[in-house]
């Protein structure tokens, strides 16, 4: 899942976890203190992609001094580094732009291929510095490619093998399961960061050397491009502290009850395991 895949699962459970009643009427598998652990990936997720859109909308209404579009631009950094063989097509939706390794194809949004802006041809030449790392073996883009399977297994299946797990009793076997192939998921969006982050350096150097933008105009891009990192360090840390809390929660935490019976933070309080995936 990407960040701002997880970025809408988070806000759409905020409501849910700001009210205490809810909380406490959780069944008893679902509510646990590790749950809290959450919280510090979980402002850190909201921080990162309110500030990736806030930076391209506003670099996106600020065009380029040479007037090239998106497209050009990664076009010039492909033929610059002989992959004129590597295609460019533009689909999809907002900042849906991405490399795919295995047709050789960069895929742009309309938005990115068509601007000439800051925005547009920063988040180009990001997609065009994956061709180049690929044509390269860059080492942690092959790992990734690599794990690719793994991790969407892990993903999926892991966290329903957890999720069963709790609702069996805790059945701890079913838990672990879940927890180590969950795991290739987390390992997954580990090696993800220094191919991004490589990336965006690639991307950069080209715009400047290559005079795409002028000396003045790499501050927008430079914007951008480490708006876009800040997600992926987000969501590395969101999924860390979803692992954390299912090991911790697996490890022979144990539904306790105190007593009480109303609706504040002295009544009913449970132990669970990891509400998100």
């Amino acid at each position: 899942m990407g960040p701002a895949g997880v970025f809408g699962i988070i806000v759409g459970n905020i409501p849910r976890f700001l009210n205490w009643g809810v909380l406490e009427s959780m069944p008893l598998f679902l509510w646990d203190w590790t749950i809290f652990l959450l919280i510090p990936a979980l402002l850190l997720t909201i921080v990162a992609q309110v500030r990736v859109t806030s930076t391209f909308n506003r670099y996106k209404e600020v065009p380029s001094a040479r007037g090239l579009t998106g497209a050009q631009g990664a076009r010039m950094l492909l033929d610059s580094s002989g992959l004129g063989h590597v295609g460019i097509q533009v689909e999809g939706g907002r900042l849906s732009d991405h490399y795919d390794p295995r047709s050789k194809t960069l895929t742009l949004s309309p938005e990115v291929a068509n601007g000439n802006s800051l925005a547009a041809l920063g988040v180009a030449a990001h997609e065009a510095g994956h061709a180049i790392q690929d044509a390269e073996k860059y080492a942690f883009l092959r790992a990734r490619s690599s794990m690719v399977q793994g991790a969407a297994l892990g993903s999926n299946v892991g966290f329903f093998l957890f999720f069963v797990g709790l609702v069996l009793g805790r059945n701890t076997l079913l838990m672990n399961i879940g927890i180590v192939m969950f795991s290739l998921f987390v390992l997954f969006t580990l090696v993800t960061l220094p191919v991004e982050i490589n990336a965006s350096r690639r991307a950069l150097a080209g715009l400047a050397s290559h005079n795409i933008l002028l000396p003045d105009e790499m501050r927008g891009a430079r914007a951008v491009l480490s708006a876009a990192a800040l997600t992926y360090v987000a969501a590395r840390s969101w999924l860390s502290s979803t692992y954390c809390a299912w090991c911790l929660s697996a490890g022979g935490n144990r539904p306790v009850r105190t007593g009480g019976t109303g609706s504040g933070p002295g009544a009913n309080i449970h132990s669970p395991a990891g509400l998100f995936a």
